[in-house]
């Protein structure tokens, strides 16, 4: 049999430790290969045409064209290919970090702090190596991320056949996402009107610091407030609230009162904030008067979460393959037959307002 084709990846960085530990961790993956590596963003713009590679990974501090300058310019020659940025557990980090994503970027990691060789390989074998597989399309490696169920033929954009149901009036929107989710959710949250009627809870799989830095860009963006959640602050509605980085974050009623609470409990899908646990919550306190919406993401977080809420009869919209950055999140959904919609991004938004809309008609009715 033929040899499979290795993805190629290219490693900028100006750091020998860092560009060693990086060779050292893509060559145990069999699936993936070093097509050079290159000190700073100008010699990585110089090799790019002749490397051809399918993924690049981008440090942010370098001498002569730091990684900024480089996202900016290699999206002007290629629009499509993989960019992952280093970034520094830092206020400064995460805001170039934020920045490089507007830019183009497509994901990020933080950067190991520990000099220790054995340290960093392992920091990457276990960070980066998964990232890198699922932006190159390679299988899941991870046995935990067992498939869904059987699949059922869909039609992006229209509402999956189901036993008919009832549907019951949207009192809450709940929303998952991950890989590629700040892009994703400035161009949904945008979207949604001033005058938007309910409350809008986020699980965005982010480090600390970086949630706030991102929900203050977001409510720059939007006609709506957005903001990183204070724990014990009430359910409001025409706020979007987002889960703090490494605090799962649930809602939950407390003499009679909504109210958006946060906490440290054991990560789910190696996640903290997990979309799971925030659906859960979700699913206790709303049932069928929830929607959920999972957005572009590698993994399985929500998936266990939109099969409880699918149960009750809640309404679930996913974001389609053709304009998720990864579709492991939603297309395991999908997959599982629970989405009652799979859409393009630029739709989602204004299938969250129907929602809405018709809840509102449906009370006036009442």
């Amino acid at each position: 049999m033929p040899e499979a084709i290795k993805r190629r990846v290219l490693l900028v960085d100006d750091a020998v430790v860092v560009r060693k530990a990086l060779s050292l961790a893509i060559s145990k993956d069999r699936d993936l290969e070093v097509a050079g590596t290159a000190v700073n963003g100008r010699v990585a713009l110089a090799k790019f045409a002749a490397l051809k590679p399918d993924i690049v990974l981008l440090d942010f501090e370098m001498p002569e064209m730091d990684g900024l300058a480089t996202v900016r310019e290699l999206r002007k020659i290629d629009t499509r290919v993989p960019i992952i940025m280093f970034s520094n557990l830092t206020e400064r980090g995460a805001s170039v970090t934020l920045e490089a994503l507007s830019l183009g970027a497509t994901d990020y990691v933080t950067k190991p702090s520990n000099a220790d060789m054995t340290a960093t390989l392992e920091a990457f074998s276990r960070e980066l190596i998964p990232k890198i597989r699922a932006l190159c399309l390679l299988p899941e490696i991870q046995t935990s991320f067992a498939p869904a169920a059987k699949p059922r033929v869909q039609t992006p954009g229209i509402a999956i056949p189901h036993r008919p149901r009832l549907l019951s009036p949207v009192q809450i929107v709940a929303i998952g996402v991950s890989t590629g989710g700040p892009d994703a959710l400035a161009r949904v949250l945008p979207s949604l009107p001033a005058n938007f009627p309910l409350p809008i809870v986020i699980a965005q799989h982010m480090p600390p610091i970086f949630t706030s830095l991102l929900a203050a860009r977001l409510s720059a963006k939007s006609a709506l407030p957005v903001r990183e959640c204070v724990s014990g602050e009430p359910l409001t509605p025409g706020c979007a609230v987002i889960a703090p980085g490494d605090f799962h974050m649930v809602v939950s009623q407390e003499d009679g009162l909504l109210v958006l609470k946060t906490h440290q409990g054991p990560k789910e899908n190696f996640c903290r904030p997990s979309v799971d646990v925030l659906f859960h919550s979700i699913a206790r306190l709303y049932g069928a008067r929830a929607l959920a919406v999972v957005l572009t993401g590698m993994g399985q977080d929500g998936l266990r979460g939109c099969e409880t809420l699918h149960g009750l009869g809640a309404r679930i919209y996913v974001q389609d393959e053709a304009s998720s950055v990864v579709w492991g999140m939603p297309g395991l959904v999908a997959r599982g037959g629970l989405a009652d919609k799979i859409l393009p991004l630029d739709q989602v938004g204004a299938e969250i307002v129907r929602a809405a809309t018709t809840q509102i008609a449906a009370r006036t009715q009442s």
